[in-house]
């Protein structure tokens, strides 16, 4: 879905996986900086819109999902994830209740496949399942922004700022009035900095909650009864995930940022050593410069010197060996 804020003055266009909105606006930096200091906003009405109202709801959800919401206050954020069998992650929901109907916004690409699952377990749960794409879009305020909300729109509040569920056809008064917008590569760039994952980039086929730190933020361990769940208290309760996250300062003299899937090398084994990793996500930082996320086995010394490709990268630890 191509949103009408590509219009806007400079801005260039995302491609891959946040095709639909602007990559940014003619200045990446200070977009960032805007967001840093509480300004602006992101257009984020690329992400799939999916509801669930009825009776029924807050129980029906405890059952399918990671997260603890059968008590979920109105208005109050929460993050919660759908497993496979196996314990593999295969959505992440950003949900919000308020009072009468629950409001997730979901990847791009994802919402179909979702709500098939969800459809598929209604069963004779009061609940109804609806896609909403179309008539809302997701608006990101920074944390720090002091914008007014328009009356009426849903808000799902989190420290990293307000997810605003907009109607889809108030977009573009709303840009006009809320300004500056920040395009998706300087929203990335924060994310990254306060490492945060997000389903499709730090998460592949095989991926477990425990290697992104996603215990406790959308996987609550003091509740059953739901997909995977034996997976999550096996390995919490008795062993270590295989890999873990881990945040990089990647070497600022390289001109190009190494994509998706660049595989992660001791420093001190060189091109053909093995590989022991891969970056899930880079970026450029007004402050720290080139950094990423990347995936790593949970043997990799937390001091070792790294490589990912070509490009010299220090790392920090996200997610405990």
């Amino acid at each position: 879905m191509k949103s009408p804020l590509l219009a806007l003055p400079g801005a260039v266009p995302a491609e891959g996986h946040d095709e639909g909105v602007a990559a940014h606006y003619g200045d990446l930096f200070r977009e960032q900086r805007s967001l840093a200091a509480g300004d602006g906003f992101v257009d984020l009405s690329h992400r799939g819109v999916v509801t669930v109202s009825g009776d029924d709801r807050l129980s029906w959800l405890h059952l399918l999902l990671t997260q603890h919401v059968s008590d979920l206050p109105a208005g109050r954020a929460t993050e919660a994830l759908i497993l496979s069998a196996n314990g593999h992650i295969e959505h992440a929901l950003y949900l919000v209740d308020d009072g009468e109907t629950v409001w997730a916004h979901v990847e791009p690409g994802t919402r179909d496949e979702l709500i098939a699952y969800l459809e598929s377990m209604k069963f004779f749960y009061r609940v109804e399942v609806a896609d909403r794409t179309d008539d809302v879009a997701v608006v990101h305020l920074p944390a720090g922004s002091i914008a007014e909300v328009p009356e009426g729109v849903v808000v799902r509040e989190t420290p990293h700022g307000r997810d605003l569920f907009l109607p889809r056809d108030e977009l573009e008064a709303f840009a006009g009035t809320h300004g500056p917008a920040a395009g998706i590569l300087a929203y990335e760039a924060l994310r990254i900095e306060s490492h945060r994952p997000r389903l499709g980039f730090e998460t592949d086929h095989r991926t477990i909650p425990h290697e992104l730190g996603w215990i406790g933020s959308a996987v609550h361990l003091q509740k059953g009864c739901y997909r995977g769940q034996e997976t999550v208290a096996r390995v919490h309760n008795l062993g270590k995930p295989p890999r873990r996250l881990v945040f990089l300062h990647l070497d600022g003299s390289e001109v190009h940022l190494p994509g998706h899937g660049t595989p992660i090398r001791l420093a001190a084994d060189g091109a053909e050593g093995r590989q022991l990793g891969f970056i899930t996500t880079s970026g450029r930082h007004h402050e720290l410069g080139p950094i990423a996320l990347a995936m790593v086995k949970r043997n990799v010394p937390v001091d070792a010197e790294l490589m990912a490709g070509d490009t010299a990268a220090a790392q920090e630890t996200v997610v405990e060996p």
